[in-house]
């Protein structure tokens, strides 16, 4: 039987995987589906395809586009893909999957019982934020999120503070809460303790202010007081 092909062809067309992606990626909670996923954003890269959508990942594998979808959630919710602007068009602003957080957790990896928990915690936050939201979070949201962690150092837990203040407030948006938090950092509010005293002073100071403005806005004229009576 004719062979149609050579083993140059073969070689030519190879992906290099790291081995011990392979051999540890169960360990870094990662299944076989994320794991396809992570093999498709790196072939995707490789051909100069930096923001493959849902659906084009859909056409190439067995997963529908929700589930492709669902899978690059969980991927940068756990902090093994991130979403980067691309600065080669200085007039355009492009979007890029980035699979540097993985290598960094690959080659780098912690197994205190700290990191596990400050993993734990960051998942919660995903899961809070969804809850509140009443629907899934985009790519673009999870991204913001792990910027305020990672790069900004927020603590989850002033992170969920600051969700609770912008549900009181009834402005759930993810510009709000990032408002939020600046002003936190700003003040040097370092802990959940001090983001409620100063949520306390807050509303209470506005509440101050409302009432004397409804004071100043009454008529007068319609309300008898006893007091000056002769």
């Amino acid at each position: 039987m004719k062979k149609n092909y050579t083993i140059q062809s073969v070689l030519q067309d190879q992906l290099t995987i790291p081995s011990k992606l392979l051999s540890n990626y169960h360990s870094m909670g990662i299944d076989e589906k994320e794991l396809v996923i992570i093999f498709k954003i790196y072939h995707y890269q490789s051909i100069g395809v930096f923001f493959p959508t849902p659906e084009e990942i859909a056409l190439e594998t067995t997963f529908d586009q929700q589930v492709c979808a669902m899978l690059l959630r969980q991927l940068i919710q756990k902090g093994l893909l991130s979403i980067e602007e691309s600065t080669e068009d200085s007039a355009l602003r492009n979007e890029q999957y980035a699979l540097e957080p993985l290598w960094d957790r690959l080659y780098n990896q912690v197994d205190s019982d700290e990191e596990q928990q400050l993993s734990q915690d960051q998942m919660n936050i995903f899961v809070l934020f969804e809850q509140e939201f009443g629907r899934a979070l985009s790519p673009i949201e999870i991204e913001t999120i792990n910027i305020w962690i990672d790069d900004e150092n927020q603590q989850p837990s002033l992170i969920k503070a600051a969700l609770r203040e912008a549900v009181l407030m009834s402005k759930l948006n993810f510009k709000y809460i990032d408002r939020i938090l600046r002003e936190w950092k700003r003040k040097g509010i370092q802990s959940v303790d001090e983001a409620r005293a100063h949520s306390k002073a807050f509303h209470s100071e506005h509440a101050q202010v409302e009432r004397k403005q409804q004071n100043n806005n009454r008529d007068t004229s319609l309300y008898y007081n006893w007091l000056e009576e002769d």
